[in-house]
C-alpha cells in the first residue's frame, strides 16, 4: 500500500463505567469521561447517548466537526462501522417477551427498529448525516479488531474516505443475565482515513494500521500478521490467558478487561484508542492488539505504528 493511502486514525474514548482513568494509564491520554447528564443517559448503551458522545469526540479530535458540532467532512463518502455484540439484546428480549404475552399484534412498530443489529451504527449516521456505508459487526471477541478492518477495507476499495468506528457495549439486567456477570457499559469511537485527507485539514494522525489479520488461532493470526517471536513490539494490548504474552516480547503489556470487566464488541475499538495514547509518549515502538485466541472460535491480530 503507498504512502498516500496509508490508513492514518485519531481517537477519543467516551465511555460510562466506574472505573477511573488513573487505574489505566495507557489511556489517560485519551479518555473523557461523561458528565453527570451524560452518565444517567448512558445507562443503558442501547440507547443514543453514550456511542453518540464516543463519536463526536472522536470527529472533534479529527477536526470533521465545527464549533457547533456539525459535520464538516464530505458526508456521502463517510462510512460508519460498529461493533457490538449485545447493543440491542434488552431490546429484543423486550420484544419476544411482547410476543409471548400478547403475539404479534401486541408489538409498537416504533418499537421494532431497536431489535435491528444496525440500530447504533444508524443513530450515528442520522446524528451526523453520513451517506456512506453503514454496517455493524457483532462476531464474538474478535469484533471491535475485525471492525476496524473492515473500515480500512471500504477505504482502500474506494467505498468510503473515512469512517467512523464505534465499539459499544450495555450494561444492563438482561446483559446480566445472559452473561451471568456484571458485564462494563462502554462506548468508544475512532476515526480512520488516508493520512494525505487527515494532512489536508492539518488533523493530527494518531497512529497507522500496518497489518491486521484474523485466523482459526492466535499463532496463526500472529504469523499473518507478520509478526514473529524474533520481533519484539512496544505494547502489547491483549487478553488474560489469550497466549500472545507467550508467542512474542513486548515491553509493556496491558488487559484491558481486567481492569475494566467483561468489553465484548467494544474491546477491540478500546484496544485501537489505548494505542494511541501508548503512541503520543512513544512515537519510536509499535502497538499490538489481539483478541481472541484458547477460549475462542478464532483470533485476530493488529499492528500499529507511529
Amino acid at each position: 500500500m503507498s504512502s498516500s493511502r496509508a490508513l492514518d486514525w485519531r481517537s477519543q474514548v467516551s465511555r460510562s463505567t466506574a472505573t477511573s482513568s488513573d487505574r489505566c494509564p495507557a489511556m489517560a491520554a485519551s479518555t473523557r469521561q461523561p458528565d453527570s447528564a451524560g452518565a444517567r443517559c448512558a445507562t443503558r448503551t442501547a440507547r443514543p447517548g453514550s456511542p453518540l458522545r464516543a463519536a463526536e469526540s472522536a470527529l472533534h479530535d479529527a477536526v470533521l466537526t465545527d464549533a457547533n458540532a456539525t459535520f464538516t467532512g464530505v458526508a456521502d463518502s463517510t462510512a460508519v462501522v460498529v461493533s457490538t455484540n449485545r447493543g440491542n439484546v434488552d431490546s429484543v428480549c423486550e420484544a419476544t417477551d411482547t410476543i409471548a404475552r400478547a403475539g404479534v399484534r401486541g408489538l409498537s412498530p416504533l418499537g421494532l427498529p431497536q431489535t435491528s443489529s444496525n440500530v447504533i451504527a444508524g443513530w450515528v449516521a442520522i446524528r451526523y448525516g453520513l451517506r456512506g456505508p453503514n454496517l455493524t459487526v457483532c462476531n464474538g471477541v474478535t469484533s471491535g479488531l475485525d471492525a476496524v478492518s473492515w473500515a480500512r477495507n471500504l477505504i482502500v476499495a474506494g467505498r468510503a474516505e473515512a469512517a467512523v468506528v464505534v465499539g459499544v457495549e450495555p450494561a444492563n439486567d438482561v446483559v446480566t443475565k445472559l452473561l451471568g456477570e456484571q458485564s462494563t457499559d462502554a462506548a468508544v469511537a475512532i476515526v480512520l482515513e488516508p493520512a494525505n485527507a487527515a494532512a489536508s485539514r492539518a488533523a493530527r494522525p494518531r497512529a497507522t494500521i500496518a497489518r491486521y489479520a484474523r485466523a482459526r488461532d492466535l499463532a496463526a493470526a500472529l504469523t499473518s500478521a507478520g509478526v514473529t517471536e524474533e520481533k519484539s513490539v512496544g505494547l502489547l494490548v491483549d487478553e488474560a490467558g489469550a497466549g500472545a504474552g507467550h508467542l512474542l516480547t513486548a515491553t509493556r503489556r496491558i488487559d484491558l478487561e481486567s481492569q475494566l470487566g467483561p468489553l465484548s464488541g467494544a474491546l477491540g475499538v478500546l484496544q485501537c484508542a489505548a494505542a494511541a495514547a501508548y503512541l503520543e509518549s512513544d512515537a519510536t515502538r509499535s502497538v499490538l492488539a489481539t483478541a481472541g485466541g484458547l477460549r475462542h472460535d478464532a483470533a485476530a491480530a493488529l499492528l500499529l505504528t507511529p
